[in-house]
């Protein structure tokens, strides 16, 4: 089924959409609603011990037993927690509020951090990221009651320290795949979430890791990505690290040697095709435009702040953006499963850089 208009509330994609939060606001909180309130299908990663192993999703994660997986769950959650504080119809936002705090309760997300602690490999890194960021996030709401959640985060955060800590300093190399094993992105929200939460010693240990794993980086290959089915730019998503990591001169001495062979019109600037919108790896590509359109809008942001001596790529950069935002957008709120499942988080992510850098 391919997807049709966006839902009520939400720009038509029949023309150039408007790219603001504002526009797209009741309907991706719409796109949350359901998100966290379906519980199937369900896609379990969970590993089976033997046969009497046979929990039921919702058994097994509490908190996080819909939007397909359990990933997917916990940035739907995310989104939702930034779209209430954002601001959204008062009926959506008030079903919104129930549905976090039925599921982010002290009881549910203790018994996630111990499934995380049992199975110290499950959804590394990416769930793992979108989990830090979704600790961050409630602690931080200026919303009382989504905030009032925060102290039931405690267990999770301590056993994701534990485990990304083990994780960096077991592993010689990073992730380079532009999929959910992808070392930098997960990182990059682990980084932001530890800062967010005064995670001082998790802080150190990913800056350190960063500038061991790609501080040297030069000359990255944009021409080979990308996969058919990637929905992160290695690339893209390393620098984006970077850029959080390093001081504003030296990001930029680093980010010129690590994009000296982009140039305008390269594939990495460009929107994807997508032929089958009912694959769900190759619509895997609409979430590629979206984490591209943000990391693109941030890292030339920061360049700007930098006064970077190389205009041209952080035009290069500026300019790729709305394109990329605009090709993946329609897909987040559309009718295939494959694609709204988890598009507006990321799309609601590069809106907030967009809009970041605007001011």
């Amino acid at each position: 089924m391919s997807h049709s208009d966006p839902a009520d509330g939400t720009p038509s994609s029949s023309s150039a959409p408007d790219l603001t939060r504002a526009a797209w606001a009741a309907g991706f909180a719409a796109v949350a609603l359901d998100n966290t309130t379906r519980e199937y299908p369900y896609a379990a990663h969970h590993t089976t011990s033997g046969p009497e192993d046979r929990a039921l999703p919702v058994e097994l994660h509490p908190a996080f037993a819909t939007s397909y997986d359990w990933h997917s769950s916990v940035h739907m959650h995310w989104l939702a927690t930034r779209l209430v504080a954002y601001g959204v119809p008062a009926d959506l936002e008030a079903r919104i509020t129930s549905v976090l705090q039925a599921h982010l309760s002290a009881d549910h997300l203790a018994t996630e951090a111990a499934y995380l602690r049992a199975t110290p490999h499950y959804e590394r890194p990416y769930g793992w990221a979108w989990l830090m960021r979704l600790a961050a996030e409630v602690a931080a709401s200026e919303v009382p009651a989504v905030r009032a959640l925060a102290p039931g985060f405690a267990p999770v955060v301590e056993v994701l320290e534990d485990l990304v800590t083990r994780w960096v300093e077991g592993a010689a190399h990073p992730v380079r795949h532009g999929v959910h094993s992808n070392s930098a992105f997960g990182l990059l929200l682990v980084l932001e979430g530890a800062r967010s939460l005064g995670r001082t010693e998790l802080v150190a240990t990913v800056e350190r890791t960063a500038r061991e794993w790609f501080g040297a980086d030069a000359g990255w290959p944009f021409a080979w990505e990308r996969s058919g089915h990637d929905f992160l730019s290695a690339g893209l998503a390393e620098a984006d690290l970077m850029r959080s990591v390093l001081p504003a001169s030296e990001f930029e001495t680093w980010a010129r040697a690590f994009f000296s062979e982009v140039s305008a019109g390269d594939a990495i600037l460009t929107p994807t095709t997508v032929r089958d919108e009912n694959d769900p790896q190759q619509v895997h590509l609409f979430g590629l435009d979206l984490s591209r359109a943000g990391s693109a809008r941030r890292i030339a942001d920061a360049l700007r702040s930098a006064d970077a001596e190389d205009a041209d790529l952080t035009a290069l950069l500026d300019g790729a953006a709305d394109r990329l935002l605009a090709s993946g957008l329609a897909a987040s709120v559309g009718e295939e499963y494959y694609s709204t499942h988890w598009l507006a988080s990321f799309a609601w992510d590069a809106m907030e850089a967009r809009e970041h850098a605007a001011r």
